[in-house]
Parts: structure tokens; sequence; C-alpha cells
């Protein structure tokens, strides 16, 4: 092949069936699931920035409306920028020293899904490390050496549950196995954290219904009836959902059709969900990394290539005449970048779940993302599409 993608061991070639990975590579990505997240302080504080823009804006209205009414009734000649300087500065520390408020951990209890993945166990253990009592869900808990070892590192208050979120009987067992082992003095769960992720690959018409059907079982029924299931427990404790979406949920990606709108609808339910429970003392949260933020945790290149392989082998005789080999290998081999850093940093998306779960007064949406990543979600949220498209297409 020609270009920047060089011709590598075909698509098309044997690999081995399913998602599930042989025990070999479950223990390599064990290591790699388990090692030292380095702390590396994250480029940008946009959380921060987010809860302090608004009031900025308010301050400098405020100051611009007073100092003319002063101005106009003869009462105080006072500029509009010496005014917006002290109400900046007021507003600034209140914001910042509820932004810093946080809650008492002891006998407080977090679930969480998606354990198998990268970020979810490391959140697993910076949250058993923070002293919750947490519910660690995988997907696959039986002989899975990252759920041993996730055990084996960490305090008794740590327990490893069988949940597939696609699974009704599995969801439901959660839920009692956490009721019968929430901590002394708990009314219920503080917070379940939606991490599980399953990543449909390929242009939409390539895409198996039944991949669809997988990635939206996963990606957002299985999210929908997890609330459904664990609200009452996480009303009692009048605690949080933390929905884990992507930054793709407001950049179209071709490639990734379908996770985009499974993101995108994720989050659009997680509006609704969070003025239905205002009421209730219960907060919705929203955690949107960006593929590189969230150190490609989600995808392998093993996934790739199987899903990929299927893929070409259920497509029609004019459907590959269509798009040929060439160009089908080329659209799948533009997702391995993201499959290359295997030791990203993870910080910036741990600490912005962890936020989401210690803070008094969390946003509602964390974008732990990087500057190139901010930007192309403000031109494509904010910019016409013309604009965007050239810029990025």
């Amino acid at each position: 092949m020609s270009g920047p993608f060089k011709r590598r061991a075909s698509l098309k070639k044997p690999v081995a069936l399913g998602l599930v990975k042989s025990a070999a590579t479950r223990r390599r990505s064990s290591v790699t699931a388990l090692a030292p997240i380095p702390q590396v302080q994250q480029d940008v504080p946009w959380d921060l920035l987010e809860r302090c823009f608004v009031p900025v804006l308010f301050c400098h209205a405020s100051a611009v409306v007073i100092s003319y009414t002063l101005s106009v009734l003869r009462i105080w000649q006072v500029t509009a920028f010496s005014l917006f300087i002290w109400f900046t500065i007021v507003m600034l520390g209140v914001v910042l020293f509820y932004h810093n408020l946080k809650i008492s951990i002891v006998g407080k209890a977090v679930l969480i899904t998606g354990c198998d993945s990268r970020i979810g166990s490391a959140l697993a253990r910076v949250l058993d490390d923070l002293g919750f009592t947490v519910f660690a869900g995988f997907q696959n808990a039986v002989d899975n050496p990252v759920a041993d070892e996730l055990k084996e590192e960490s305090s008794g208050r740590l327990h490893i549950l069988q949940l597939d979120v696609s699974s009704e009987t599995q969801i439901l067992a959660a839920s009692l196995y956490a009721t019968a082992h929430l901590p002394d003095g708990a009314d219920g769960l503080w917070a379940v954290i939606h991490a599980a992720s399953w990543i449909a690959l390929g242009e939409i018409e390539w895409i198996p219904v039944e991949v669809i059907r997988k990635a939206t079982d996963t990606n957002f029924l299985g999210a929908t009836r997890l609330m459904q299931v664990m609200l009452p427990l996480v009303r009692r404790a009048k605690g949080r959902i933390v929905l884990v979406t992507s930054g793709l949920s407001r950049v179209a990606s071709p490639v990734r059709g379908v996770h985009c709108a499974l993101q995108a609808a994720l989050e659009a339910e997680a509006v609704c969900l969070r003025q239905e429970l205002k009421p209730r003392g219960v907060d919705v949260i929203v955690v949107a990394p960006g593929e590189y933020s969230s150190g490609s945790s989600w995808l392998t290149e093993e996934s790739i290539r199987e899903q990929a392989r299927e893929m070409w082998e259920n497509l029609m005789e004019e459907q590959r005449l269509e798009y040929g080999e060439e160009y089908f290998e080329a659209a799948v081999r533009s997702l391995e970048k993201y499959t290359k850093s295997k030791d990203a940093d993870l910080s910036p998306a741990l600490r912005a779940l962890s936020d989401s779960v210690i803070r008094t007064f969390p946003l509602q949406r964390y974008t732990p993302i990087s500057r190139q990543e901010k930007l192309q979600a403000i031109i494509a949220s904010y910019f016409p599409r013309s604009v965007y498209d050239i810029i990025y297409s």
C-alpha cells in the first residue's frame, strides 16, 4: 500500500475470534493496567476555567452597570475597570472556596463498571486509596489477572464483582451484593460510576448489526438499566451518578460514527436525568475524556484487527469492489495511533473522575482533554460546519 499506511499483515489473516483476550495477553495487560500512574499535571485545568468563566463575565457586566449608574446619579466617580477588579477578586475567592470543598469519605461506598480497562482499574485503586469502599465490576472477573492483581494490591474494602452491564441478571446480582456489603452506617451507594465501554469501529455501512447491538447494549442500554437498578441505593445516600463518555460526543468522527452517536445519546440522557433527580438531591455528572487524555484506555490493536477482519468478511461482494481493500485497510489503520499510548498519562482523566466523586459541588461536565482536543470541540460546537470541515477534513 502506498502513502502513510505501510503494508502490514493482511486484515483478512485469521485472528482469534472474540474480544476476550487470551490468558497470556491479559497477563501482559494487567501489568499495564495496575502500573503506577504517573502524576503529571494536566496542561490546562479546564474544570476550574469553566467554573470561573461565567462568574468573571457576571463581574464584568455588574461593574459596567454599577459604574455607569453611580456616575449618572453623581454618587461616586469610579471606573468600571476598578469595580471589575474588585468584584473579580471577591467572586473568585468565593468560587475557589466552594470548588475545593470535599465530602467526608468515611463510610461511603462506590460502584465502578468497566474495571477491565486501564482507566476503570486505575480509578478503583485511587478511590480505594482515598478510603472508599469500592465495588469494582469486571466484565470477566473469573480467572482475570487484572482483577486478581487489583484485589491483591488493594485494601479489604475493595470487592471484585462479575458485572457485565449488558446482563440484567448480573446487574441485579451486583445490586444485592452491594446492599449486603455496604459499610456500617451507610444508607446506600455514594456514587455509581459507569466506565464500561465497547467501541464499534468502521464506517456505518460496514458494521454488522450484531456489533451495533453489542455496542448499544454496553454503552447505552446497559448504562440506562444500571442506573435504574442502582438509583434507589444512590438516592438513599443522596449521592451521584458519574457517566464516563468521550470527547467524541461533541465531535463527529468517521469510522467511529456508531460510537459518536451512542456517546451523544448517553450525554443527552444524563442532562434529562440530572433535571429529574435534582429535586431528590442526586447529582448526575459526565466525564468526557479525550482519546489521548484517557490513555487510549478502550482501544487495543487486537480488538481493531478482530473487528476489521469480521467486517471485511461480512461485506457483500459489491461493497468490497466499491470500497476496495486498500481504502478499507487505510480507514482501519487510521485508528492505530490510539493504540500506541499504553503508557500515556492517565492522571487528567483520573483527577476529573475522583473530583466528580469527592467534591461537595462537582461540575456537571468534566473535560480532561488536551488543548488541541478542546479547540476542536469548540470549533465543532460553535462555528459553522463548513469552517470545521475546512480545518479538520
